[in-house]
């Protein structure tokens, strides 16, 4: 494993945290009525984002699920802009229309969000066919759960990923339920990660909640892509701290799985090596969580400033003409 310095885990620590306290911060204003439909908190999941994306290079891509947040702020999406989008402010990435579940930003490398389950691997296969056409350098990632590795999209994408060699990471994100259901309810096998072998491809499972870990793992796998060598399943075994959605309860977990997956948090993971081994103080962690705050709060008032959509830019960035428009006769 590569050694991490102190500064480099303090950068890694300051992004968990970023989603984290969004993702907290989100689920306040839903409460309070500013954001409409539905959260899927990305909470416990921080150091798989964190550590796939400090692997990349800026003309990377990825896809995203309906779990999205981490996966684009790890990228270093706007803060700010996000929030205007889960509020529906026209200064959102997706001029308020998108909302949680589809937010995307083409000149960031993300390339979306994803209501549909599996529905970003295709899209990232594709992605990283086009690298290999135009002989880039660059390569796809998409992050899905492991319900998505029940789908036919996933088993589709992988065959030809593997079959072309293509550029693409898949990282199945393990917390082990596919919404409501235990992993093994709906699948025989205990690493989604052994399904890589019936393709040819090379599988891998890493500590989802050990952020130095994953990036390492990723790293590796992206060399591997660059040279030529093909796909990669990585499966980051890991865990939501709350339930599927915001507002669901979690009762069909058993509470000694919940605490024993939360006294392995990957910030506090992260926290205790950084005052441990690395020599960081706690004023030093306590300073990352404050500057974290601070810019969160000035992020949520600028978007609750921000105007709403108007009736006349319903067809704003409609895909079709417009009504009446020769498309739709």
């Amino acid at each position: 494993m590569t050694e991490t310095t102190r500064e480099e885990a303090l950068d890694l620590l300051g992004r968990m945290v970023l989603i984290r306290r969004f993702e907290e911060k989100a689920a306040r204003q839903r409460a309070a009525g500013l954001i409409p439909g539905f959260l899927h908190p990305y909470i416990g999941q921080e150091a798989v984002a964190t550590g796939v994306c400090a692997s990349l290079g800026p003309d990377d891509v990825l896809t995203s699920t309906h779990r999205g947040h981490g996966h684009m702020l790890a990228r270093g999406a706007d803060p700010a802009r996000m929030y205007a989008e889960l509020f529906g402010r026209t200064t959102g990435y997706n001029k308020g229309k998108g909302g949680s579940l589809h937010m995307i930003d083409v000149e960031l490398g993300f390339l979306g969000a994803n209501g549909i389950v599996a529905g970003g691997i295709p899209l990232a296969t594709g992605a990283a066919l086009q690298f290999k056409r135009r002989s880039s350098d660059a390569l796809a990632v998409t992050f899905f759960g492991d319900g998505a590795s029940n789908e036919g999209a996933f088993h589709e994408s992988l065959n030809l990923a593997a079959l072309w060699d293509l550029p693409v990471l898949f990282v199945c994100e393990n917390n082990l339920y596919g919404e409501f259901t235990r992993q093994d309810r709906h699948q025989r096998i205990t690493d989604v990660a052994d399904r890589a072998a019936s393709y040819g491809m090379t599988g891998v499972v890493v500590d989802g909640n050990d952020v130095a870990a994953v990036r390492d793992v990723t790293a590796e796998a992206a060399r591997r892509a660059r040279a030529g060598e093909g796909p990669t399943l990585i499966e980051a075994k890991t865990y939501r701290h709350r339930g599927h959605f915001e507002g669901d309860m979690a009762k069909y977990r058993p509470k000694d799985e919940v605490a024993h997956w939360k006294g392995r948090d990957p910030i506090d993971l992260l926290a205790a090596k950084l005052t441990g081994d690395l020599g960081a103080s706690e004023a030093d962690v306590a300073s990352v969580r404050a500057d974290v705050d601070k810019r969160l709060d000035e992020a949520i008032a600028w978007a609750a400033e921000q105007p709403h959509p108007v009736p006349e830019d319903a067809l704003d960035h409609v895909y079709v003409d417009s009504l009446g428009g020769a498309a739709l006769r």
